[in-house]
């Protein structure tokens, strides 16, 4: 299992990255990324805790471990630059928060993460299809997630993905122990969304690419 999508105390996350990483170890989890919230004000703080340690963090529980940061409710006109300085420092996976219906994230931030060419677009609420079929064609991964609330627009995304052949990753948004969900659980919400166990299959694969992507 793989999971893209994580918190740790430097946000809104219970654990410390060492015993997130743990935890995740032994809930069977091959890889992670940490992706804290970010902006303009902390990307590169965040990244200085994590790049570096984070691998000795992985190599002491056998999984691989990724710094990265969820650029969240940053003024659509601002996200591209936020994303080229947390790539500048260091960040090896950048996830962009998305236009949830549960928060008031601001209109046009699913396109400017997509025009950015960022890693995820997580929980992107009711994408537009035009939204999706650029995604489709910039390789930008959106994101089905198990997250209460944020889950209530699964099937929309999955529909419209498979629609447009956009690429599809399945991930928790880990807060707290408990959200690093089993493999049968993520499967039951990946099927309540719609996907047939070849798109399951396939959204495991693409996370699996986003890992090796970024460990070279």
């Amino acid at each position: 299992m793989i999971d893209l999508h994580t918190h740790t105390f430097f946000s809104d996350g219970e654990l410390g990255p060492a015993e997130l990483v743990r935890r995740a170890a032994v809930a069977g989890y091959q890889a992670i990324a940490i992706t804290d919230h970010a902006d303009q004000s902390n990307v590169a703080w965040l990244l200085s805790k994590l790049v570096g340690v984070v691998d000795a963090f992985g190599a002491a529980n056998n999984m691989q471990v990724l710094a990265g940061v969820e650029l969240t409710h940053v003024p659509p006109g601002m996200i591209a630059d936020a994303a080229e300085i947390a790539r500048n420092n260091g960040a090896e996976l950048i996830v962009v928060h998305g236009e949830t219906i549960v928060e008031p994230v601001r209109e046009g931030t699913n396109r400017a993460a997509i025009e950015a060419g960022v890693d995820i677009l997580s929980h992107p609420g009711l994408i537009d299809p035009a939204d999706v079929q650029l995604a489709a064609e910039k390789g930008v991964c959106l994101e089905i997630t198990t997250r209460k609330g944020h889950s209530l627009t699964n099937g929309h995304v999955a529909k419209l993905a498979r629609q447009y052949g956009a690429r599809l990753v399945i991930d928790n948004d880990t807060h707290a122990p408990g959200d690093l969900v089993s493999q049968a659980m993520s499967q039951r919400v990946a099927l309540g969304a719609g996907m047939t166990d070849e798109q399951i299959r396939q959204a495991r694969q693409n996370s699996a690419e986003l890992v090796k992507k970024a460990k070279g």
